[in-house]
């Protein structure tokens, strides 16, 4: 097999981008620049978003144009309302936001991805909607009533609103901002990717969004946040945590929320994480998972770290929404939510020079081979 073969084309650059960049060594993350820390700190959801697509933040009148044109394109079609409404109740909400996210396609004008204003709309649309159909397949699936948004609630605690029908703690609304933008972007991860596939091709932008969510469920991508909270709740308590970590490492099973393609140290988004657990604890009380979390790590402290091996974004993520109270399905749909600013700035950054992709690949079946008639073979 020739020697430049590399699966899942690991470590090949695919791009030049200037919107994000990990240095897997020093454990840091940066949106155009800034360190993601630094954002969680100060910024909000939305203005990151803003930097993320546009490459600077944006002043005051910007922003406030920025957020209001958001903000008043939540509300989606009654159509769409209807077509969640006859989906199986018991598929997963990603499947749902896939599906609801390409029909979006169908009712805005999306295919002349030259037209800058219409592409500017599509992104306020993709970014404003996402959160209105997680929110309504949460409640429709169970029976209950699709909640529309309130435009005099923020980003947050909208979407927290539509999902229980009640105005939440401002610190809730703070913790789930800060998640979404530690889940806004990651450079050239497999969503990304698969969303660049399809943009390359000229594709709509909510084609090129559905098909980024479809990679996003994946268990070795977004899905893994759910597989850590369903692994924490097996644990059960600190003290059945060396039995179960050695259990999976002897077993050589793979230790759900740990370990990263690029980092080599701990995720930085897994440390603001656990700081945001501590401050949503220190007002609504802890939570089991997070003590069994915390054994887990140092459990795999002891075992992992020498091969650079530390937890990831998705090891504290679930256990904040588990806390707020948000079903397990969903976790991966809110990072979709989140991850619809960084898919749609690579989106607009790679139209400026697209090219198709079209990869090669090596053939290792035969040749000169000839068909056989069914009675002789």
């Amino acid at each position: 097999m020739p020697h430049d073969f590399m699966p899942g084309l690991a470590g090949v650059p695919a791009a030049k981008s200037a919107i994000s960049d990990v240095d897997g060594t020093r454990g840091v993350l940066e949106y155009r620049g800034i360190r993601v820390e630094e954002l969680c700190q100060h910024s909000s959801f939305l203005e990151t978003s803003y930097l993320l697509l546009f490459g600077r933040l944006p002043t005051a009148p910007e922003l406030a144009q920025w957020v209001d044109d958001v903000t008043h394109h939540r509300r989606i079609k009654f159509r769409i309302v209807d077509l969640l409404k006859v989906m199986p109740e018991h598929g997963h909400p990603m499947d749902a936001l896939q599906a609801a996210v390409a029909a979006l396609g169908m009712f805005y004008p999306g295919r002349n991805v030259k037209d800058v204003a219409n592409n500017y709309w599509s992104a306020v649309r993709l970014i404003a909607k996402l959160p209105t159909i997680v929110a309504a397949w949460a409640r429709l699936r169970r029976g209950d009533e699709y909640i529309p948004p309130r435009d005099d609630l923020p980003f947050s605690d909208n979407f927290l609103y539509m999902l229980t029908e009640t105005v939440p703690h401002p610190l809730w609304s703070e913790v789930f901002d800060d998640c979404l933008i530690l889940h806004a972007e990651h450079t050239m991860n497999a969503s990304t990717f698969a969303g660049m596939v399809t943009a390359s091709t000229l594709a709509d932008p909510y084609t090129v969004v559905a098909s980024s969510i479809g990679a996003l469920k994946g268990p070795l991508h977004g899905g893994a946040n759910e597989e850590v909270v369903m692994m924490l709740r097996e644990i059960g308590s600190p003290a059945q945590a060396r039995a179960t970590v050695e259990a999976r490492l002897q077993g050589k099973h793979k230790l759900m929320g740990f370990g990263h393609r690029v980092y080599k140290v701990k995720d930085p988004r897994a440390t603001v994480l656990q700081d945001l657990c501590m401050r949503l604890f220190n007002v609504c009380g802890t939570s089991p998972l997070y003590e069994v979390a915390v054994a887990v790590e140092q459990l795999a402290g002891e075992r992992l770290t020498d091969k650079g091996i530390y937890p990831n974004v998705d090891f504290y993520s679930g256990i904040i929404y588990d806390k707020m109270g948000i079903e397990v399905d969903l976790f991966t749909p809110l990072f979709a939510m989140a991850r619809v600013s960084g898919w749609l700035a690579h989106w607009l950054e790679q139209l400026r020079e697209n090219k198709l992709y079209r990869p090669d690949q090596i053939y290792s079946g035969e040749h000169d081979r000839h068909y056989v008639p069914i009675d002789k073979r």
